[in-house]
Parts: structure tokens; sequence; C-alpha cells
């Protein structure tokens, strides 16, 4: 768990997201995993706000842990992930257009979860206010 910085804010604004393709068929193998972790490392080259700090997948559903600044949604973020992966793997495999020939790749919904210190961290560093040093706290994770 590391904070991020910015020019006003300090931030751990980390999600659990879950993509599943269209009618949520089994088209995720390891070949499509590869290329889609690929993909993703180039959206990281054009978002470098947007962290992608876990990557894995089912046949049925891709699972990301990643980390976006406060100003930027969640679902803004999940838009930039499945506009550009879909694209790029219905241009990489033909066979997807076959499967999905009404265009797309994934599904319209995806699931969201917030993930971060949990509330007794959050208590003891509250009660904490005022009786360390003027630095702020560490404590232990």
């Amino acid at each position: 768990m590391r904070y991020r910085k910015q020019a006003h804010a300090v931030y751990l604004c980390e999600y659990h997201v879950v993509l599943t393709p269209k009618y949520r068929r089994k088209v995720i193998n390891e070949g499509i995993f590869a290329f889609m972790a690929l993909k993703l490392q180039e959206i990281r080259k054009h978002y470098s706000e947007i962290e992608f700090k876990e990557i894995n997948h089912d046949v049925d559903h891709l699972h990301l842990l990643i980390s976006i600044p406060p100003k930027m949604a969640p679902g803004t973020a999940v838009r930039i992930i499945k506009t550009n992966t879909s694209r790029a793997i219905r241009e990489k495999c033909p066979f997807i257009k076959q499967i999905y020939w009404g265009g797309g790749f994934w599904s319209d919904g995806y699931f969201v979860s917030t993930v971060g210190v949990n509330e007794d961290i959050i208590r003891r560093y509250i009660k904490m206010q005022g009786k360390e040093d003027s630095g702020q706290a560490m404590l232990a994770f």
C-alpha cells in the first residue's frame, strides 16, 4: 500500500474492478489475456494517473486492482479501459468479430469495489492526532 501524491492531494484510491465479455462468453484465454495486459500498459502510457496493481482473469471475466486519483471517477477509468482494450482485441483477433458480430467486446456493466486501509487503522490515526510529534504518525499496517 503506497500513498500517491499530486499537486494538492495525497491519496490512496484503489478499486477492485471486474469486467465481463458480452453474454459472459468464455473467450478470455491465455493469449487474449497476455494481449490485454500489454494494452493495459499502453493505456498507462497515455493515462499515467491510472496504475494497474494486479491483473488476472478467468475464462469469462477479468479482475483488475487499479489506483486512480480522486479527481477521476471510477466509471471514467473503467470506460477508458473498456474502450481501448475492446478496440484492440477486435482488431487483433478476427474470430472475436465473428463471435460478437454487433461490435464491442465487453458487457455494458461492471463491478467495482473500493479497497483501502481498514477502519481500525483510521480510528487509531484519528485518536493519535495531537499525541504524536508535529509530523504525521506512521501506523503499522
